[in-house]
């Protein structure tokens, strides 16, 4: 089964968060809150330019994936 690239994800224990988890390399979970990011790969070997180009699109897709899911509930 292939799964989406992003997924939204809640939890109780934190109402006021915005989490949207992104599946693919490189996998991890962001909350549009405060744009804090949990990683669950380990990127130390990867240059770090790259990584904080691609981070940067990364998180510009998870925001308007989160604001696409929005609009399409009201």
């Amino acid at each position: 089964m292939n799964l989406p690239k992003f997924l939204l994800a809640d939890n109780s224990n934190h109402p006021e968060d915005i989490f949207v988890l992104h599946t693919e390399y490189p996998r991890f979970l962001i909350n549009l809150k405060d744009d804090s990011i949990e990683w669950f790969e380990d990127l130390s070997n990867e240059n770090e330019q790259d990584l904080a180009n691609e981070l940067e699109q990364l998180i510009e897709q998870a925001s308007t994936f989160y604001d696409t899911e929005m609009d399409g509930l009201l």
